[in-house]
């Protein structure tokens, strides 16, 4: 109990050496200030560009793509801040596998700056996808509530638990894209705090957004409204990954 109480007071002190020391920028090691990255290697990082307002894959003048046209996703819009690409994935690999935790306040802040550019209506609540506790214990942290808890301060949009994982599975990554909806089909489980609500599902990265789909589905079978989908970054298919 003490732990948790002083970790907000660990959270500022670590904020405030940072800014006091001189930084490198992690991708190039030029100077970035107080800042993890510099500003030309934030400028650029690979961005979506024309997307489909469903699924975040590329589309021609932001038109619903075909594929959501024959078989709509369970949630209503995904907002991506970038393409998973060099160097974005090594951002988030080393945030994910590397506990670079400290890259939680850039991923959050672009996640933040994507949705701020959308004229859409916000979400009432915000919630991280979740790990199965076997996952979540090996890891240390979960790295989808590391950034929507900073997006939902930042948004001043509530956050709740919302959902929870009940069944483990292997890792996506390791799995082929097409298996991977069959893998995660029934993982995740809705409360009652997301009945009536509008909701945001908040994860570090959308690849086939089978997990996301099956999350989205339990919130609605818990009584969400709309379900979005908010990820840092949105795998291209693999047709656009080739050659």
């Amino acid at each position: 109990m003490v732990a948790s109480l002083l970790r907000p007071f660990a959270r500022a002190a670590f904020r405030t050496v940072r800014r006091a020391l001189p930084q490198t920028c992690l991708l190039c090691a030029a100077p970035s200030h107080n800042a993890l990255l510099c500003a030309g290697c934030m400028d650029g990082l690979p961005r979506i560009g024309l997307a489909c307002p469903l699924c975040g894959l590329p589309s021609a003048s932001s038109a619903i793509c075909g594929a959501c046209l024959a078989r709509p996703p369970p949630f209503a819009a995904t907002v991506a801040a970038w393409t998973y690409a060099f160097p974005v994935d090594q951002l988030l690999q080393a945030f994910k596998y590397g506990s670079a935790l400290a890259l939680a306040e850039p991923l959050a802040d672009e996640l933040s700056a994507a949705v701020r550019r959308r004229s859409d209506a916000r979400p009432d609540t915000i919630v991280a996808l979740p790990l199965s506790r076997s996952r979540q214990r090996h890891r240390g942290f979960n790295q989808a509530h590391e950034i929507a808890r900073r997006v939902a301060v930042s948004l001043a949009i509530p956050m709740a638990r919302g959902l929870a994982r009940i069944r483990d599975a292997p890792r996506q990554a390791t799995l082929a894209w097409t298996a991977r909806a069959s893998n995660v089909r029934n993982a995740f489980v809705g409360d009652s705090s997301l009945c009536g609500r509008r909701v945001a599902i908040v994860d570090d990265v959308m690849t086939t957004g089978a997990t996301l789909a099956a999350a989205a589905e339990a919130a609605r079978r818990a009584g969400a409204v709309a379900v979005e989908a908010w990820v840092v970054a949105r795998t291209p298919p693999p047709a656009a990954t080739s050659g």
